[in-house]
């Protein structure tokens, strides 16, 4: 009977309330809705409407009733008009043929001409600055190994000659934004880019300039520094190659066939060892415009290996003979991609195709931390004049022609067999581990 009477009561309740929200609306004017017009009525009150405001703001005319036209639109047509004909202040677009830069690669750094960093000189810095810088840009010191020893040589005599102005407070900042920063940006802005193994090698020296006790003299300073840059010359870059030549030995068998791109110093220190104790033929493909394998073939001739010279087009016909092939590398990535000289990457596809072995040669301080898919990302432009030869010596002048000369390709990881360095041979998908293993051996140097 209680819930009989609660569910009575409930719409009782209700009904009270709206008697009272109708009471407490009764003073509430609610105006009469709108009667629907149709589309003629509707356009013909707006015409209407707007022959009032025109009429007010002249002050002469009278509201009609009838719709006046609309007025004809022709100002857009007059600005593209406007828009079409050049003035001097409009920019022109200019001939596509006379751009010789091509879009993909418009976010590398431009070509330097040698001549342009002569007379882009300042005059603030060392003369041994400069002269590397001059020597880097005219392509006089090639090489990652090469380069990274000269600029470490150069930095060694710059900390040498040091003499800190009367208000230096901290040396171990002097050194770094006095001579290591200027002379860097120097050679990698207004010279030619940096390559891995020079940046590590800066990375490195800065922080061991920044771990530098500050109660130590100047002259202990400048000796400790030295001294970490001839560990660093001989501990990572000629000790390294011992190693490597030590393990690369060991898989070269007496017979092999021995395939090798360009040249490079580590794998040129390997074959030189094999010379007086194994029987081996190697094949040096080269390609243009710089042709480095003719620099390979004279020390290997001397030393007696038998040699055969070949160019890229020739190497499906070579491939066949060979049973190793060995190359050199500027740069590991993280992810195992070796970043070399240009056309390193067509040798190890081939070789792949071939079912040969690629090994790949390298110093573990030319590891980095970067991942690299692709050649485009990362990458650095030659010459277009090395390209060019005396068929296309006037290809500035000849409309739509372009010239590219990249200096580095990226070889994918899975056509590399194995990675030869200091620390033993390792599949590339190991270098990641290696990269972290010398992390913490620079780091415990560096506090040494």
């Amino acid at each position: 009977h209680k819930s009989v009477s609660k569910m009575e009561e409930e719409p009782n309740k209700s009904k009270q309330q709206q008697q009272k929200q109708k009471k407490a609306n009764t003073n509430v004017v609610i105006p009469p809705k709108k009667p629907k017009l149709s589309k003629a009525e509707r356009r013909a009150l707006q015409e209407s409407q707007r022959a009032a405001k025109a009429a007010a703001s002249d002050g002469n005319k009278k509201p009609s009733s009838q719709p006046e036209k609309k007025p004809e639109r022709t100002q857009p047509k007059q600005q593209q008009a406007v828009k079409k004909q050049p003035t001097e202040h409009t920019n022109v677009v200019k001939d596509p043929a006379s751009n010789k830069s091509f879009s993909l690669f418009s976010h590398l750094p431009p070509y330097r001409d040698p001549t342009d960093v002569i007379s882009v000189v300042d005059t603030k810095l060392p003369h041994e600055v400069l002269v590397l810088g001059q020597k880097y840009a005219e392509g006089t010191i090639m090489g990652g190994n090469a380069r990274c020893r000269a600029m470490l040589h150069t930095f060694k005599q710059l900390v040498e000659q040091y003499q800190p102005g009367p208000n230096v407070r901290d040396i171990r900042n002097a050194f770094y934004h006095s001579l290591l920063k200027p002379a860097f940006q120097h050679w990698t802005e207004k010279c030619r880019p940096h390559c891995v193994s020079m940046g590590n090698a800066f990375s490195f020296l800065k922080a061991a300039a920044a771990a530098l006790d500050r109660d130590m003299s100047l002259d202990e300073m400048k000796e400790e520094l030295a001294d970490t840059m001839d560990r660093y010359i001989k501990e990572r870059i000629e000790y390294a190659g011992v190693a490597i030549t030590s393990y690369a030995s060991s898989k070269i068998m007496d017979g092999d066939v021995i395939l090798t791109f360009g040249r490079s110093e580590v794998v040129q220190e390997i074959l030189l060892d094999c010379a007086n104790k194994k029987t081996i033929h190697v094949i040096c493909s080269d390609s243009r415009p710089l042709l480095e394998g003719k620099q390979m073939l004279e020390p290997l001739t001397k030393a007696g290996i038998p040699c055969s010279y070949v160019l890229l087009n020739a190497l499906s016909h070579v491939m066949r003979n060979a049973t190793k092939v060995l190359l050199g590398a500027s740069a590991i990535m993280s992810n195992g991609s070796i970043m070399s000289r240009v056309g390193t990457a067509c040798v190890a596809l081939m070789a792949h195709s071939h079912h040969v072995p690629v090994l790949v040669c390298c110093e573990s301080y030319k590891i980095s931390h970067r991942i690299q898919l692709e050649s485009i990302t990362s990458n650095e432009l030659g010459n277009p004049d090395g390209a060019s030869g005396k068929e296309l010596k006037d290809w500035i002048t000849t409309p739509n022609l372009r010239l590219l000369n990249l200096l580095y390709d990226l070889t994918p990881s899975q056509y590399v067999s194995g990675i030869i360095t200091e620390m033993g041979i390792v599949p590339p998908t190991s270098v990641a581990v290696l990269l972290r293993e010398l992390n913490k051996q620079d780091q415990a140097v560096v506090v040494d």
